[in-house]
């Protein structure tokens, strides 16, 4: 005879044993954030909502899994597209997404596109017809204000005797940079009053760093290359205070004014009779109080940066003959 507190544990073995297996066989509740989009409208929802953020001020937003909201938003038209193929093949809905991959196409470079999806948007909703058709002649605009006159990336140029072959007069590089300028301060003023603005503000400010970065590189092989560079910095700082890149222009600067300082000592030994104590403090001084400035903007990922660099330049101007730099 089987004693009946046996028969007890064998049941309550056997049950939990039944919940393990049931446990492992059913599927975990996937987190709602995770889940694929469930409509365009949902899409569409998140890109409305940051379609007037100031991204000339202040960083883009980025989704859950931390990628930027307009990229993060084309691919999911992209691949709700892909997936719900056959429910969305009558095309009612064709207009309004491609009215919402101008909008994500627009904010991440892809201007050309852009427009040709604004279009396609035109032709097959007519409610959106007058904004997308705008919206379109913006984008292809800015897309042409950069085409035109292109100047050739400094970086790809491996050595100085390649960037002398290379590279064209720098005073015709310098119309070619004033001359994208100027298209894009055309649009900018087209642009007025939408949410387009920030996005022409961005060109404008890639426009003036791209021809800063030019000068600076050549800033061995022109005349008074050192001043030119400067004040080609100088000028992105002055012309962009409100950019959320003000904080790395001012780095780029003071860095700037490290390698020059650096360079006077390497050409003006401290020992030698050409060093000149106060043009040396004055190279110094221009870069460590840039340096601070950078270092004192909480909020910023350049602060860490500029102030290690801050020590790093100072440890190197104190050790420059001390009796002489000291007053």
């Amino acid at each position: 005879m089987t004693h009946p507190s046996r028969i007890a544990i064998g049941a309550a073995l056997a049950l939990s044993a039944a919940f393990v297996f049931a446990g492992c066989r059913s599927t975990p509740e996937v987190d709602p954030h995770y889940a694929p989009s469930a409509s365009v409208l949902e899409i569409i929802a998140v890109l409305r909502r940051h379609v007037p953020d100031d991204t000339y001020r202040f960083e883009p937003a980025h989704d859950f899994t931390g990628r930027n909201v307009y990229r993060s938003s084309l691919l999911r038209l992209e691949n709700l597209e892909r997936v719900h193929a056959d429910a969305l093949r009558a095309g009612h809905m064709d207009g309004v997404i491609a009215f919402a991959k101008g909008r994500a196409l627009e904010r991440i470079r892809a201007y050309d596109l852009a427009a040709d999806a604004y279009r396609i948007s035109a032709e097959r909703e007519s409610e959106l017809r007058a904004e997308a058709l705008r919206s379109a002649d913006l984008c292809q605009n800015i897309h042409e204000a950069l085409q035109a006159d292109d100047t050739p990336g400094y970086e790809r140029f491996e050595t100085d005797e390649d960037m002398r072959r290379v590279l064209p007069d720098p005073d015709s590089m310098l119309r070619a940079f004033e001359k994208r300028s100027a298209r894009l301060e055309s649009v900018l003023r087209e642009a007025e009053g939408s949410h387009h603005v920030p996005v022409v503000r961005e060109e404008i400010e890639r426009n003036d760093v791209e021809r800063a970065r030019y000068f600076v590189a050549l800033r061995g092989m022109i005349a008074n290359g050192d001043v030119r560079a400067v004040a080609e910095l100088q000028r992105v700082v002055m012309r962009h205070p409100e950019s959320k890149f003000n904080a790395r222009h001012l780095l780029d600067l003071a860095n700037l004014y490290s390698d020059l300082s650096t360079d006077y000592a390497e050409q003006n030994p401290p020992e030698s009779l050409t060093f000149d104590p106060a043009e040396f403090r004055e190279l110094v001084d221009s870069g460590a109080r840039l340096y601070e400035m950078v270092a004192s903007r909480d909020g910023t990922t350049e602060k860490l940066e500029a102030s290690r660099r801050l020590e790093a330049f100072l440890a190197f101007a104190i050790s420059i003959d001390r009796d002489r730099f000291t007053p």
